[in-house]
C-alpha cells in the first residue's frame, strides 16, 4: 500500500468513527444526564482496571518486584 493510500485509509477510519459517534449520541433514547452518568461509570471502571494492570505489571507475573535499576530508559 502506498503512503497516500494509507493516509486516506486512516482519514476515512477517523471520519467514520466521528460520524458514528455523532449518530449514536443523536439517536440515543436516553437523556444527556443518563448518557453522561453511564460514560462516567464506564470511565471509572476502565481506570480501575488499568490501575490494576499497572500494579500487576510492577509486581511481575509472580508477585515479586521488578528490581529496576534505572538503566536503559526509553526517552
Amino acid at each position: 500500500m502506498s503512503k497516500r493510500n494509507e493516509q486516506a485509509a486512516v482519514l476515512a477510519f477517523i471520519a467514520g468513527a466521528v460520524v458514528a459517534a455523532g449518530a449514536a449520541l443523536l439517536l440515543t433514547p436516553k437523556s444527556g444526564r443518563e448518557v453522561r452518568e453511564k460514560l462516567g461509570a464506564a470511565k471509572q471502571d476502565a481506570l480501575t482496571k488499568l490501575k490494576a494492570c499497572v500494579n500487576k505489571g510492577k509486581r511481575g507475573s509472580h508477585g515479586e518486584g521488578l528490581d529496576y535499576d534505572g538503566g536503559d530508559a526509553w526517552i
